[in-house]
């Protein structure tokens, strides 16, 4: 199906004409008979074909005994089904040609192996026909009325429309955002719940909310990206139309890559990977739960935060200092205002109750009457010492919130600054007219926080260098060994593809060490070199700073201390070039179902204790272009380190550049065969002697 077609029969999954409801039950108490009544509640004015055998009608609608009854051929068909039936409703919606079905039912992919069959079975049935679900609770289009779910959350009779669309995984989680976002006066545009997604997933949504013109921001609850490439694809596409994505993903504390055997399995794990795809996509990630409908409501006013200097308003100084306090914790600023503005505050005082020069601009005792409001607003908007506004409302602003809301609102043509609202007692009612008024209105000072940062993250964000690494397709490669590779093997590998490695010769007696030693001329490091015992130091299997008189007896001892460690005694050493004079990093390779990412950070024996690294996935062909790597190199804490911390010699940036691409793009040709490769440490020395990798492992199939 092409692109065309396919959003053409999603735009008729989102607003059909026609709902034929499979399985429809006249009891509205009912899971079954709740979409009729919800699809009639809520002001469907398209056409409902309920079909149940049992039946003649349902309400106002006749009930048709079977599918080949259906009077004519539905936009989408509710399939109400258990999951041992549904998929013969499926085949037969197909067989008439029904552009789309939506399944309920639960008991497939989720339960198991015979669950995963059932779906199988349902997916070959549907044929070309797309498929919402399984086991999902359907969507709701707020746009245009039309509610395909038998959510209990559809109880309500009414519901703000705004310009935040959500895809959900969870069918829970949807009902759960639909009804938070009511209570707190905030609008939606359309509601997904993909869960199972045997078929339709999180990339065919966006991609349906980039093109919907009730869309402003795309609200993401995300289980697992089953489908990177199209997800990426998707996500680039939404900021490039100017629709940022805001996403909550569970399962943070999973552990990733528990076997691998190099530090850089430990270190990415799949929620780092998470990070690094959102990050190279513009994806906002919220935090918490509650971030993201927080987020999302600051993002769909529209208003463009240019700085990070924030006017902190209030009618209560406790509050005033939580909001300031978490604003500091992400970054954000909270000056006094520029003696223009200071003046032009005083001026508006009457008496001494009121600290209107300094920042929070403090009016507790005097009261946040409006028509004081609106005149300190309208400074606040006009200055330049501030790039947005937070407004506290505190109990006596409370007691009237239409008279502040009607205040604000009347201010906000004035400038596009923007404007946050904090309430600081229990008060929901406030927060709903306030949010409907056009402030977002939120529960608690990280709320606002929060809702900046994201706002700032949309502002600064920059699309991810597309230059590609410079192919090596001549790099022959297959004399190499298959499986784990010991040192020297893999440091072969490293140096083909164009990363300096160090010099070092292969020894198995103490004889041949001190030869090794002579011929390197100079300290030299002894190593145990194997393929199966990758910490070399846990076991006593290095030594540093060793002459050529002592590597001999060196050796010897640590074949003593490392069959004592291990129970295996070694027969295979490295005589080394001993590196000084450079900062130690480490540089990996991580697979993982959302792609393939390289790692950088700080390294040595210390590099899963201090975790000072970043991801960035691989793009689709090719490896990381120069200007991606400097910009990984620069988003670590240790970059100082390398730029001329405290009077350090500044380090050769570019050759660790090279290093980066260079082993990108080994990772990229290498592909599948390439289960997982680092270099820890590489040294980088200082500017203009490069690089050198000075341990190192590899993995191919």
């Amino acid at each position: 199906m092409s692109a065309d077609a396919q959003a053409e029969v999603i735009a008729r999954l989102l607003k059909p004409r026609s709902v034929a409801i499979i399985g429809a039950s006249g009891d509205p108490q009912k899971t079954s008979g709740r979409p009729a009544a919800y699809l009639r509640k809520h002001g469907y004015a398209g056409k409902i074909f309920p079909v149940n055998p049992k039946l003649d009608r349902i309400g106002e609608w006749p009930c048709y005994p079977d599918i080949a009854s259906l009077p004519e051929i539905p936009d989408v068909a509710m399939v109400l089904l258990g999951a041992e039936r549904a998929h013969e409703a499926v085949r037969e919606l197909a067989a008439i040609g029904t552009p789309c079905a939506i399944v309920l039912a639960s008991g497939y992919g989720e339960t198991g192996e015979i669950g995963a069959a059932r779906q199988a079975q349902l997916r070959e049935a549907a044929g070309s026909m797309r498929i919402l679900g399984p086991n999902t609770i359907g969507l709701v289009n707020l746009t245009d009325g039309i509610v395909l779910s038998p959510s209990g959350a559809l109880e309500m009779d009414q519901f703000p429309v705004g310009h935040i669309g959500v895809v959900s995984q969870s069918g829970g989680i949807l009902g759960s955002l639909l009804s938070r976002a009511a209570a707190r006066g905030l609008g939606l545009s359309k509601l997904i719940s993909t869960s199972n997604e045997v078929d339709l997933e999180l990339s065919d949504f966006i991609n349906a909310l980039v093109d919907d013109p009730a869309t402003r921001v795309i609200a993401l609850y995300i289980e697992s990206i089953r489908h990177p490439h199209t997800f990426r694809e998707a996500a680039l596409r939404a900021r490039r139309a100017g629709k940022p994505i805001v996403a909550f993903k569970i399962g943070r504390s999973e552990a990733g890559a528990r076997a691998a055997v190099s530090h850089t399995g430990a270190l990415a794990g799949s929620d780092r990977m998470y990070d690094a795809l959102f990050q190279q996509t513009g994806v906002i990630r919220a935090q918490a739960f509650s971030d993201l409908l927080d987020i999302s409501a600051a993002l769909a006013t529209g208003r463009v935060l240019h700085g990070k200097r924030i006017a902190i308003l209030t009618s209560t100084g406790g509050a005033g200092t939580l909001v300031s306090d978490s604003l500091g914790l992400l970054g954000f600023e909270t000056p006094a205002p520029d003696a223009a503005t200071a003046a032009a505050l005083r001026a508006l005082q009457t008496g001494d109750h009121a600290a209107l020069d300094r920042n929070p601009i403090d009016v507790t005792l005097a009261g946040l009457q409006p028509t004081l409001l609106r005149s300190i607003l309208k400074v606040l908007l006009a200055s330049p010492s501030y790039d947005a506004l937070t407004i506290i409302v505190g109990s006596s602003g409370v007691a009237q919130p239409e008279l502040m809301a009607g205040a604000i609102q009347e201010c906000l043509p004035l400038s596009d600054k923007p404007v946050l609202a904090y309430i600081s007692p229990h008060a929901p009612a406030a927060t709903s007219i306030l949010t409907q008024s056009g402030v977002p209105a939120f529960v608690s000072a990280e709320s606002c926080a929060a809702a900046f940062a994201g706002m700032w993250h949309v502002q600064q964000w920059s699309a991810p260098d597309t230059e590609a690494a410079t192919a090596h397709a001549d790099v022959v490669t297959t004399d190499l060994p298959t499986g784990p590779m010991n040192e020297a093997q893999a440091k072969q590998l490293f140096s083909r593809f164009g990363v300096r490695c160090t010099r070092e010769l292969e020894v198995s007696t103490p004889e041949q060490a001190e030869q090794a030693a002579r011929s390197l001329d100079g300290p030299v490091v002894l190593k145990l070199l194997s393929s199966t015992v990758t910490h070399k130091s846990d076991v006593g299997g290095v030594a540093v700073g060793l002459t050529a008189e002592q590597v001999g007896q060196r050796l010897q001892r640590m074949c003593t201390d490392v069959e004592t460690a291990t129970g295996a005694k070694p027969d295979r050493f490295l005589v080394q070039e001993m590196v000084s004079g450079g900062s130690e990093w480490i540089l990996g390779m991580h697979r993982d179902p959302l792609g393939v990412a390289i790692l950088l950070g700080q390294g040595g024996v210390t590099a899963e204790l201090f975790k000072d690294t970043t991801l960035r996935l691989l793009p689709t062909e090719g490896g990381l272009g120069r200007a991606e790597a400097l910009a990984m190199a620069q988003s670590l804490k240790c970059w100082p380190l390398l730029n001329g911390y405290r009077g350090r010699p500044k380090a050769d940036v570019n050759a660790l550049v090279d290093a980066i691409v260079a082993f990108s793009n080994m990772a990229a040709q290498l592909g599948e065969r390439l289960v997982e490769a680092e270099i820890n440490p590489l040294f980088v020395l200082p500017e203009g002697q490069g690089v050198c990798a000075a341990d190192g492992v590899a993995t191919l199939r």
